[in-house]
């Protein structure tokens, strides 16, 4: 048993079984590819085409606007057929630009591999900053932005995150054993950035056929650590994750690289590899389909822009009546909208629920039984933060620390009362942090505005989910 751990969380059904030894498959789309000019933290890509234009696999279609922003690629050829307001996975309609597929996947030139002994920092982050890299385990941040940091040799760990401490999702498990190359050659590139850090692998203690790939495949490296973690959920979370590999705290008014550490997620890294070496843009996300009403869960390779709706039915569609989809955990992520959704930069997971996953409950009176207070991982108290929320006492609500809460449902989900308590104070937390002159340092990560003291952005990536959404039912 892993001794790396934090206190608090809670200990989930996992549900990965059905899928964790099914390799990972590619699939092509066959209709309209739709790529909406938000997929990240930060402002709207800029489209560089016009309907009527022929534009070719890994061609950019719209440019970053300013630095907090990403650029925008197409990943299959054939002709842009609108620019218009399409639904993404919230139902929320948001410009677009619809590409209709030819099925040819003609490509762009790649020019000659990368050296990595001849790449400085800024061929590094250009080249990061041209494939449209985001963090991939939910926030969405421009990868550049979190690379950029201030004080560079400040910087003693660079933290590959392979905890999936979600239900159901196993994309980060198949991409560590059968892609771990890529994973390290990502974190030798960041060596080049951070020259002073370690590079720590994080796996979960039910993940020990990486653990042992890794400490096999550099076991010649001094500045490479493997570590195993309790299974537990929110292992993945940044700041549970920090604390537990390296004993320093991170609060909710601190950006990591403030403490030493920079962390990525798998999938990150393997995209960062990508753009690098290969000059290769972020066009495809590994997407595990699971759940009990899945006909056949699996890990798949699917195109960005690709709908949900054709990606199910490549999967193999539904094998039940289904309650409940989600993108995303069932812990921290959205309750799909529309399957004619595309498939964004920040997809990891679609979820297939039926009625006996996704019952609803009953909320009852609260019994005092301070379940939800011993299952925060950040130590707060969630009931006396809920009362705060249902009297509408922001004041109240801050100095209960409301603030540093970070979403993760842990409360709601030991709930006997089967309160909403997560989706109550995360609401409030979001109304606060939208007034700067209250939320104060808090407002900074929130809103991810460029500082000039720190010459750097970021938001969390808080779980494997999608970061920012609302709880769900599901996982309880």
């Amino acid at each position: 048993m892993a001794k790396h751990t934090f206190l608090g969380g809670v200990e989930l059904y996992g549900g990965k079984e059905a899928a964790r030894e099914k390799p990972i498959r590619t699939i092509f789309p066959e209709g309209e590819m739709v790529y909406p000019l938000l997929q990240h933290i930060g402002r709207p890509a800029i489209p560089v085409v016009a309907p009527g234009d022929f534009v070719l696999t890994g061609q950019r279609i719209a440019k970053a606007d300013g630095e907090l922003s990403a650029d925008l690629h197409s990943s299959v050829s054939g002709t842009v057929k609108a620019i218009e307001e399409r639904e993404d996975v919230s139902g929320k309609w948001v410009r677009s630009i619809v590409v209709d597929n030819d099925r040819r996947y003609e490509e762009i030139y790649y020019p000659e591999k990368r050296r990595l002994s001849s790449l400085g920092k800024y061929e590094i982050l250009q080249a990061v900053r041209d494939a449209g890299v985001v963090g991939m385990g939910g926030a969405g941040l421009p990868t550049h932005i979190k690379l950029d940091v201030p004080q560079r040799q400040r910087i003693d760990y660079v933290i590959a995150n392979g905890v999936e401490c979600e239900p159901y999702q196993t994309g980060n498990f198949r991409r560590m054993v059968e892609n771990p190359a890529k994973i390290i050659n990502g974190l030798k590139i960041l060596q080049k950035l951070f020259p002073r850090a370690r590079s720590v692998m994080a796996v979960g203690d039910d993940q020990a056929e990486c653990y042992a790939l890794f400490k096999q495949l550099t076991r010649e490296d001094p500045q490479f650590l493997v570590k195993r973690l309790r299974t537990k959920y929110p292992q993945g979370s940044e700041r549970q994750l920090i604390y537990a590999l390296t004993g320093r705290t991170l609060n909710a008014k601190m950006l990591p690289y403030e403490i030493g550490c920079i962390v990525l997620n798998i999938d990150t890294l393997v995209a960062i590899n990508q753009a690098v070496m290969v000059r290769e843009p972020l066009l495809t996300r590994i997407v595990t389909v699971g759940g009990d009403a899945a006909a056949a869960p699996q890990n798949l390779r699917v195109r960005i822009g690709m709908s949900y709706r054709e990606l199910l039915e490549k999967a193999g569609g539904l094998r039940r009546a289904v309650a409940m989809q989600i993108v995303g955990g069932p812990m921290q992520g959205r309750t799909l909208a529309t399957l004619d959704a595309p498939v964004t930069k920040r997809a990891s997971s679609l979820l297939c629920l039926s009625r006996d996953r996704a019952r609803e409950q009953r909320e009852t009176a609260c019994i005092r039984c301070g379940r939800c207070v011993l299952a925060c991982p950040n130590r707060l108290v969630p009931v006396e933060l809920y009362r705060d929320v249902l009297k509408g006492r922001e004041d109240s609500f801050i100095s209960h620390n409301g603030l540093e809460c970070n979403g993760c449902g842990c409360c709601s989900y030991v709930c006997p009362a089967k309160r909403e308590l997560s989706y109550g104070i995360e609401a409030m937390r979001e109304q606060v942090l939208l007034q700067p002159e209250k939320a104060g340092d808090y407002a900074r990560r929130y809103i991810g505005v460029r500082h000039q003291d720190a010459k750097t952005a970021y938001v969390e990536e808080e779980f494997s989910g999608t970061s920012g959404a609302k709880n769900t039912p599901a996982g309880r």
